[in-house]
């Protein structure tokens, strides 16, 4: 695998030793909608049974899982950590598809893949990792066939009146509950809510949408959710 960036060490570092529990407290701290989200996220690509999905930042497949249940695809799971992946693995196996799902270690600013190698082509949590996301959008792209569906799931920021909910929870709330669960947590629940909020500040969500388009993707559509806490976005590689 290609050397890491500054970024997607401390991505790494922070996640590796959450992967036996992450399922379950991802679930539970952000209040239930992260598996909604990554539901909606699978509703969004258009593959069917002949095709081949490369699931990028898997983590513990639970994308790649759900891809597999809703439309019988084959699914190339990559990530970085090999501690995520280990805990993907099990969660493949117990689930009966590890004869669909190949799990990989890899970094998305360098896939080893040849050129439109997949049918469609998912992130979840990728680009605040990144150094740079426009290089990186079009690494993503270059292994898509051309008019195959790349979508993506990130964390979003409410507006309106839902801000300040949203505030009080990324300040006070998540650094608490993760306090609760172990030291690993705290520094995630701590790390969040500031990530998310300089993310926004360099990359608003419409400049994120023009770098897709800049990227060779068309049809590009964003959906927001959960009040805005959450967002997916779908585009047609040109």
């Amino acid at each position: 695998m290609a050397s890491l960036s500054e970024r997607n060490r401390a991505a790494r570092d922070l996640f590796a030793p959450l992967g036996p529990t992450y399922d379950r407290w991802s679930r539970l701290l952000s209040l239930g909608q992260d598996p909604r989200w990554r539901r909606f996220l699978v509703s969004r690509v258009d593959v069917g049974p002949d095709e081949t999905v490369l699931d990028v930042a898997t983590g513990t497949a639970a994308v790649a899982i759900e891809l597999v249940r809703r439309t019988g695809c084959a699914v190339v799971g990559l990530d970085q950590s090999r501690e995520m992946l280990a805990t993907g693995r099990e969660r493949v196996a117990a689930a009966g598809l590890t004869e669909q799902i190949q799990l990989v270690e890899g970094s998305a600013d360098h896939l080893a893949f040849p050129d439109a190698a997949f049918d469609a082509l998912t992130f979840t949590y990728l680009l605040r990792y990144v150094e740079d996301p426009a290089a990186t959008l079009a690494e993503l792209v270059r292994v898509v066939r051309p008019g195959g569906t790349i979508a993506a799931l990130e964390f979003g920021l409410p507006r309106g009146v839902w801000r300040p909910l949203w505030e009080l929870y990324v300040r006070a709330g998540l650094p608490v509950a993760g306090r609760v669960i172990s030291p690993g947590w705290h520094e995630v629940g701590s790390f969040l809510g500031p990530s998310i909020r300089e993310f926004h500040s360099r990359l608003p969500l419409e400049r994120q949408l023009g770098l897709w388009r800049e990227a060779g993707l068309e049809d590009v559509q964003a959906w927001r959710l959960s009040l805005g806490g959450g967002y997916v976005v779908r585009g047609r590689r040109a």
